[in-house]
């Protein structure tokens, strides 16, 4: 597997576009939409992150057990991986053609699920919240309904990145996305300068995930692989799902803690305090997540590339992309975080838009919280490459102390938008910022003053 500089600067180009598509419309959501409506549009981003949990960790499972079947892995375990000596050695279609099989089976029924629940406790919420909103209720209930179904299709059809990122192929699962999110842009601008408002953003999303599932597909399931495929015998589904589901299912809870850490807050804020604070925040947190996307490009980039490291026990190797990650991530806050800090606000007033950013202070903590969640995910996306889940059971505990946390703060005191900002990095602090990134140390042999020794 051959991951290069090109691949890198595709990546970094497709999560800019991808992570801050929302953010390049700023001025014209801030501009044409009430902050009410801004602070309605900030669940929805929400709840769509929230859909990606039905997935369950299956997805970063699919793309690991991917990458060992065209690294030569003849057998799927499911604790640890088939070591593999020779670089070069061939796939086993059949068990390629189990793994595909297992993803369609899995993703139809979590899709299948995923509908139910934004159809009825999805749109209950919705409803909730619209008893205090003074815009167009009908606008914002055809918006959601659009949402529900594209949400669905999405999770349906997620295995299409397991497979292009597990086989390597980097750079074109990249070049999809700027394609993708470059159309998002262009259609949701027009529709917004029309002022279709909600409407238009989420037609715009569906356009997005159509053209970059069909793209998705015709890069992967090539005539060489569709020949190969259709030849092959294929691996009983049922087999391949018993090897991955244990990790996978701790993944998923993993995720889950790590949804809860990360967009507890804006759903429980929505609760306790105006839309328009909500809005302030959302705004916030959207610009904050383009650094730390853009922070986690390199490693990112590299994952397959570590996974077939691993297979290969080239331990040196992981070292020095874990390494250059580390100094990537460290310039990336620097650079951009102080630039959020010092101009930030600044251009909001440029554009004339009718929400800000919270406060400098909190808005300090809130950027200093992303580096630290973000240096985290990092150093468990490398020790997941071992095929274990070290870090479940810390996330769901932590996920849950942040909601009892975040409820009982906003019972008992009454201090706004700082609640949203504090929890979250006391409970990080407290154990898992700085578990997992040493725990990456240790398994790589690293120590403060890295060196090229084992020992």
């Amino acid at each position: 597997m051959r991951i290069t500089k090109s691949d890198v600067i595709w990546n970094y180009g497709a999560t800019f576009m991808k992570i801050a598509s929302s953010a390049l419309l700023l001025p014209f959501i801030l501009k044409m939409m009430p902050s009410e409506t801004v602070g309605i549009w900030m669940v929805f981003m929400t709840i769509t992150a929230f859909t990606t949990l039905l997935d369950f960790g299956f997805g970063p499972s699919f793309t690991r057990n991917i990458t060992y079947v065209f690294s030569g892995v003849k057998t799927l375990k499911v604790s640890g991986f088939e070591s593999v000596t020779d670089s070069k050695t061939t796939v086993d279609y059949g068990l390629l053609k189990g793994v595909i099989a297992a993803m369609r089976w899995f993703y139809l029924r979590m899709s299948a699920i995923l509908f139910l629940l934004l159809i009825s406790l999805g749109t209950y919420y919705i409803y909730s919240l619209l008893k205090n909103y003074s815009g167009n209720h009908k606008e914002v209930y055809i918006a959601w309904l659009l949402l529900c179904l594209i949400s669905t299709y999405n999770l349906y059809t997620l295995y299409y990145d397991a497979l292009l990122q597990g086989k390597g192929l980097i750079k074109r699962s990249k070049q999809i996305v700027v394609i993708g999110q470059t159309f998002y842009l262009v259609i949701a601008a027009i529709l917004i300068m029309y002022g279709n408002g909600l409407i238009a953003i989420v037609s715009a999303q569906a356009s997005s995930v159509v053209i970059i599932r069909w793209l998705s597909y015709n890069s992967f399931f090539s005539l060489d692989i569709k020949s190969k495929l259709h030849e092959a015998v294929a691996r009983p589904k049922q087999e391949i799902i018993n090897a991955i589901y244990p990790n996978a299912v701790k993944i998923g809870l993993t995720s889950l803690g790590g949804f809860m850490v990360q967009r507890s807050a804006m759903v429980i804020g929505s609760l306790y305090l105006s839309l328009t604070d909500i809005a302030s925040y959302g705004i916030t947190v959207q610009l904050i997540s383009v650094i730390a996307g853009l922070s986690g490009i390199y490693i990112s980039t590299f994952q397959p590339k570590i996974t077939q490291l691993r297979v290969l026990n080239d331990n040196e190797s992981i070292k020095k992309l874990y390494l250059k990650g580390q100094l990537i991530l460290l310039s990336t806050y620097l650079v951009c975080g102080i630039g959020l800090l010092l101009l930030g606000e600044s251009v909001l007033k440029i554009i004339g838009s009718h929400t800000q950013l919270i406060p400098g202070l909190l808005l300090f903590f809130a950027v200093f919280t992303s580096f630290l969640e973000t240096n985290l995910s990092i150093a468990g996306s490398i020790l997941l490459t071992k095929n274990e889940v070290p870090f479940f059971k810390a996330s769901l505990i932590s996920g849950a102390a942040i909601i009892i946390g975040l409820v009982l703060m906003f019972n008992l005191f009454k201090i706004g938008l700082g609640v949203l900002i504090f929890v979250p990095l006391f409970v990080d602090l407290s154990y898992q910022a700085w578990k997992w990134p040493m725990e990456a140390m240790k398994d790589l042999k690293m120590t403060v003053i890295w060196t090229n020794r084992d020992n």
